[in-house]
């Protein structure tokens, strides 16, 4: 498992810096998170995204507003949950295509990962004091880069301690470096950490009723069959605890960590995931439901109903709705649910 996706392969997720704080940006899901310390999992705050602020190919902020790049035109807003303060420009050419956008120093910086360089400006528009970098070896693995008023930031890729950020004076130079773990409370919150937190993402078959007849003649059995259907909304919901949420929020408690599930669900095994689409399965909160059923064993044969389900770790999350009945002791190999499309 490599530990949580990158941004290229996460629209609408980013990383932005203010003055000495932080944001996760889940435009995916509507939602931003706000700290004060990634590290420590300080005063750590959940938002909500303005419509309009949603749908980004870049994130990133200063210490007064916020910049939503789309396409070769960038939205510049003051406040994202209330979409205040708007305005829209045209990217100069020398400040499109990049890999990561953040501001830092009072300058505007694009990282172009694959060239290994970052271009610096003071305004986006006309590209006026632009100048190009080539990026310090150590800073040109990030999956995410953010800056604030003193420092570069970059999540760095999954090693032997985890996933850990950079700190650094200087991206060319890499200046009065340090690498921090992030803090689990942080980690659910990002695309991919659910699985670093809890454990990768599992499926499997559980058998809830085998069905015997010894004798010589076939039996007609009908009986109520009880099994567990929906979500363990009231567990899964433990890793919003420590989050405060904003009273402007249109939130309802465990409803993020549905979405977060969800998204961890549809993720690759490499990622911690299934590769399977959960939309379609119930997410209520999880309940005993009994259905009758009606089967015909044949003479000295046995049958087993058997039930989908998926977790984290060791621990049950959904229950999934359709049940498989079969003679085969062993358990059934389908996969009941649609593949994803990430």
């Amino acid at each position: 498992m490599t530990g949580i996706i990158s941004k290229s392969q996460a629209k609408g997720v980013d990383f932005c810096g203010g003055y000495e704080n932080y944001h996760v940006i889940r435009a995916d899901l509507g939602y931003y998170m706000y700290s004060t310390n990634f590290h420590r999992g300080e005063n750590l705050t959940v938002y909500s995204i303005h419509p309009s602020c949603q749908g980004g190919d870049h994130y990133f902020s200063d210490t007064k507003w916020w910049y939503v790049i789309k396409g070769n035109t960038y939205r510049y807003v003051s406040d994202i949950t209330r979409d205040i303060g708007t305005a829209v420009y045209d990217l100069h050419p020398n400040c499109q295509g990049g890999d990561h956008y953040l501001c830092s120093y009072g300058y505007y910086y694009i990282i172009f990962q694959s060239r290994g360089v970052y271009h610096q400006t003071s305004d986006l528009t006309t590209d006026s004091d632009g100048v190009e970098y080539k990026l310090h070896p150590n800073c040109r693995d990030g999956l995410y880069y953010w800056g604030t008023s003193k420092y570069f930031y970059l999540v760095k890729p999954k090693g032997e301690w985890g996933v850990q950020y950079l700190r650094t004076g200087c991206l060319k130079e890499n200046t009065y470096s340090e690498t921090f773990s992030i803090h689990p409370d942080v980690l659910n919150f990002l695309p991919g950490g659910l699985a670093e937190t809890q454990g990768p993402a599992f499926g499997k078959w559980d058998l809830v009723k085998t069905i015997t007849n010894d004798s010589d003649t076939p039996i007609a059995w009908e009986k109520m069959i009880t099994r567990k259907v929906g979500y363990t909304k009231a567990k899964s919901s433990s890793i919003e605890h420590n989050w405060k949420v904003s009273l402007t929020t249109t939130y309802q408690a465990g409803g993020l960590a549905e979405a977060i599930s969800k998204f961890q669900f549809s993720l690759t095994t490499e990622y911690g995931g299934k590769s399977v689409n959960t939309e379609n399965e119930s997410w209520e909160e999880a309940s005993e439901v009994k259905e009758k059923m009606n089967l015909t064993v044949h003479p000295n044969k046995k049958m087993h109903v058997w039930q989908y389900k998926l977790g984290f770790g060791k621990e049950d999350v959904l229950f999934c709705r359709d049940l498989v009945f079969d003679d085969d002791p062993n358990p059934p190999t389908v996969v009941p649910l649609p593949p994803s499309n990430k």
